[in-house]
């Protein structure tokens, strides 16, 4: 538990099954999360063994997708009073949740970023074109909704509340890889109160099958943009009662 709140994480896994397993453990060792659910979203048939071996549970999520996943993850953690969501592929260093965690007595929503080159370790897959895409399309989503400091839109190590889970749950809805950032969108949108802060960023443990292509990068970028403009257009969500931000 985390200051007398019970913690859990959400892992999805799809072709994580080299890592995996080190990354259950690590966040184990923390000593503060009460509940790590692995979801298996049709993964490699090397995955279960791996999870097996620790104290993890796994749950099956067949329809395909980083979002189906996550929100799978959501539902099984309904007890928690914060949720961790991270992608076990190596890349995110699993005590930082430390660092989150330091932040979610003060706001709802923690967000990572791996955009500050101090964090960023090498040989991680974060070269000018991805760092800058993603501080663009943050600093676009920071001006056009008025909001907090943001650098990074594709960072998926984050802690919410319960409170921001049950909020933000209504407003996503997507299963692919904008996933993630439909649900920071949504945060901002409500006005959520929400932070970010730079976590470290190291070589993935295989190759991602979103950024590893950068022409699969460029259109996940303009689906960013394309949802960020919708949003925007349609007018805010937010709740009255929320601090201003900004």
């Amino acid at each position: 538990m985390w200051n007398g709140q019970r913690v859990a994480v959400v892992l999805p896994t799809y072709n994580e099954h080299l890592s995996i397993g080190d990354c259950i453990r690590a966040f184990e060792a923390l000593g503060v999360v009460d509940d790590i659910v692995v979801v298996n979203n049709n993964a490699h048939p090397d995955t279960s063994p791996a999870v097996a071996a620790t104290g993890a549970r796994e749950v099956h999520e067949l329809t395909q997708g980083y979002g189906a996943a996550i929100r799978r993850g959501l539902t099984e953690t309904s007890d928690a009073d914060l949720v961790c969501v991270c992608e076990p592929d190596g890349t995110f260093e699993p005590a930082d949740l430390l660092k989150l965690l330091a932040y979610s007595a003060d706001v709802d929503v923690v967000l990572g970023s791996r955009t500050v080159q101090t964090f960023i370790l090498s040989g991680a897959n974060m070269g000018w074109f991805l760092r800058w895409g993603n501080w663009g399309v943050a600093k676009l989503t920071e001006v056009l909704f008025n909001t907090v400091y943001l650098s990074d839109v594709g960072c998926t190590f984050r802690v919410l509340s319960r409170r921001a889970v049950e909020e933000i749950t209504p407003r996503w809805h997507g299963d692919g890889s904008p996933a993630g950032f439909e649900m920071m969108l949504a945060a901002v949108d409500l006005r959520l109160d929400l932070v970010q802060i730079p976590v470290t960023y190291r070589p993935r443990v295989g190759e991602s099958s979103v950024t590893g292509d950068r022409v699969k990068a460029i259109r996940l970028g303009l689906e960013m943009i394309a949802m960020l403009l919708r949003v925007r257009l349609r007018g805010r969500g937010g709740r009255s009662e929320s601090r201003t931000q900004g």
